[in-house]
């Protein structure tokens, strides 16, 4: 990952602007803040909690004993959040989440945030994976990292990171790999060759891969908290950014402002993220910001002729974690679903500009991704021991538990008939063996 630290860059510095930046200047919007106490690993130290994430995706492999939540120390600190509740904070963290799009700051379509803001590092421009930018405040106290969403001509120009984007969109959002049909490239070989069958172990490997973006946003943080020790983080992001913001928000308990993010509650079980125990939904510290018209944020996207189909992105997911703001664009104001809705600036100047209020964050319904899927497990014929608490507790999230499957049970495939699979966890893992009942 590239880090290019510029010092504390204002718009002083620069001799002129263009697009957005020009009326950003004489209209600034201050950032009102709160306070929130989260629940978070007590060790955050990036060594520390990258052992913790790679045992909780490497165990089995091992044969080692699988990581309970109970095992881990949490710890719960008071921490500035930003205030959802006022309009300007909102604004000013979506233009924070465009401007991560923009490579040269004040060019282009970028928005000079004002002060207190000052944007001090670029982050990947060099290379073509995740890119993105970090405003800190003068004092230091608040550093936001923003982390650019998914670049494709359907969105925008393209890019250099579209090939990329694509690969980490349809491995991330996707049931099984971006198997949509015979005539798709997957991104990973995890399809078992049976019927909307997949390989949970596969999919868990491969999106826990050195090339993929979760692991660039590990090293952003680290190079982040290095330069900022003692500074509240916060993380935006618009769709991929967003999902990617999220993730990295869970992983160390950072406040997080997602705009247009897909469901990302998939990949953040698959991974096995950090989520502490006892925590209930509505006191959730990722905020998700939509609206009614985004098929992708709503969760429309997907199934043959859908925009994203045509596209070549299998966007499958429509469960978020932590709480969402949804902006009902469709019955206040007749728009028509549409991915063209999808585009950051479309968000901002006809969205959240045109409203006076901002939208009340609440947890979402219930729901349930990928629920005509059946995901199997290298070892679901080696009956492990069951266990009752994963590293990720079922209370805190809005996935079904064990006892309530949204799919079909799969058939027992032991050949020793005296005990069979009783009970799966919501993506397929057998946890409970007994003997099978009578006819």
């Amino acid at each position: 990952m590239q880090i290019r630290h510029h010092g504390l860059a204002t718009a002083a510095d620069e001799p002129s602007f263009r697009g957005h930046a020009t009326s950003a200047l004489t209209n600034p919007r201050p950032i009102a803040f709160s306070h929130k106490t989260i629940k978070r690993l007590k060790d955050r130290d990036p060594d520390s909690v990258e052992k913790v994430i790679e045992y909780a995706n490497t165990w089995r492999q091992r044969n080692l004993p699988e990581f309970q939540a109970t095992q881990l120390d949490w710890t719960s600190d008071d921490v500035l959040v930003p205030d959802l509740t006022d309009r300007d904070t909102v604004i000013m963290l979506a233009y924070m989440a465009a401007n991560a799009y923009v490579d040269v700051p004040y060019t282009g379509d970028w928005t000079n945030v004002t002060e207190p803001w000052n944007d001090t590092i670029h982050l990947g421009w060099d290379e073509d994976g995740v890119r993105g930018h970090v405003f800190a405040t003068d004092d230091e106290q608040v550093v936001v990292i923003s982390i650019k969403g998914t670049s494709a001509a359907v969105f925008d120009s393209g890019g250099e990171t579209v090939p990329k984007d694509k690969i980490n969109d349809n491995l991330l959002f996707s049931c099984c790999c971006a198997r949509i049909s015979y005539y798709w490239s997957t991104v990973c070989d995890c399809y078992t060759g049976k019927s909307y069958t997949c390989n949970q172990d596969c999919l868990e490997r491969e999106l826990y891969a050195l090339d993929k973006y979760y692991k660039a946003t590990l090293e952003i943080y680290r190079s982040v908290v290095e330069l900022y020790p003692n500074a509240d983080i916060w993380v935006t992001g618009h769709s991929l950014g967003g999902g990617l913001a999220s993730l990295l928000g869970r992983t160390y308990g950072l406040p997080v402002v997602t705009y247009e993010a897909p469901g990302e509650m998939l990949p953040t079980r698959r991974m096995h993220l950090p989520m502490p125990p006892g925590v209930p939904r509505w006191d959730e510290h990722i905020w998700h910001i939509g609206h009614t018209a985004d098929p992708i944020f709503m969760g429309l996207c997907n199934g043959a002729g859908s925009s994203c189909w045509v596209a070549g992105y299998a966007m499958e997911t429509r469960c978020h974690s932590g709480l969402e703001c949804v902006y009902d664009v469709v019955s206040d104001k007749g728009w028509h679903v549409s991915m063209l809705n999808h585009r950051i600036h479309t968000v901002i100047d006809d969205v959240i500009l045109s409203y006076n209020n901002t939208p009340v964050c609440q947890v979402p319904n219930m729901c349930f991704d990928c629920f005509n899927w059946k995901f199997v497990s290298d070892d679901d014929d080696s009956r492990p021991v069951p266990t009752e608490t994963s590293l990720l507790p079922t209370v805190t999230s809005s996935a079904p538990t064990s006892s309530k499957t949204p799919v079909q049970t799969p058939p027992n495939n032991d050949d020793d008939d005296d005990e069979v699979c009783k009970s799966r966890t919501w993506y397929g893992r057998c946890i409970e063996y007994g003997p099978p009942d009578k006819a």
